[in-house]
């Protein structure tokens, strides 16, 4: 894989394009970038953003119609939801999240991250920590 354009996409950073209140630049560069780059996501990623709008509906932070506009330009993105993420859960996912303090929500995306040789585009800090640890690069942007 070519880890120039391709890396895995913590919903950390994915989450941001979705809400107006919240801007980051790292997160918005990347967005920028989408439609020439090829993102990973472990399986459990469309549930949690299905999560995420659904609480910010909740919150009235958006709209139904807000969170449908959202899901239909991720829709729209080269986004590859990786189908080992549950093989891997009770392993691989579970020693990382032990090793480095994580959830295991935040674990599967570093497992990913290794197990496909891609930096790891986060903004959570600890996830971040962890992934130099393991020596995983963090995406940058030009």
């Amino acid at each position: 894989m070519d880890a120039t354009n391709s890396f895995v996409l913590d919903g950390s950073v994915a989450m941001v394009w979705g809400f107006d209140d919240e801007a980051d630049a790292y997160a918005e560069a990347i967005l920028d970038r989408m439609p020439d780059l090829q993102a990973h996501v472990p399986s459990l990623w469309p549930l949690e953003v299905a999560n995420v709008l659904i609480v910010g509906e909740r919150r009235n932070r958006i709209t139904p119609a807000d969170a449908a506009r959202f899901l239909a330009i991720l829709g729209a993105f080269p986004i590859a939801v990786d189908d080992q993420t549950v093989a891997h859960a009770w392993s691989d996912t579970m020693h990382l999240a032990r090793a480095h303090n994580l959830s295991a929500y935040d674990a599967a995306y570093l497992e990913l991250a290794i197990r496909l040789g891609l930096p790891l585009a986060a903004l959570d800090g600890k996830l971040k920590k962890a992934a130099q640890a393991m020596g995983v690069p963090l995406f940058t942007t030009p």
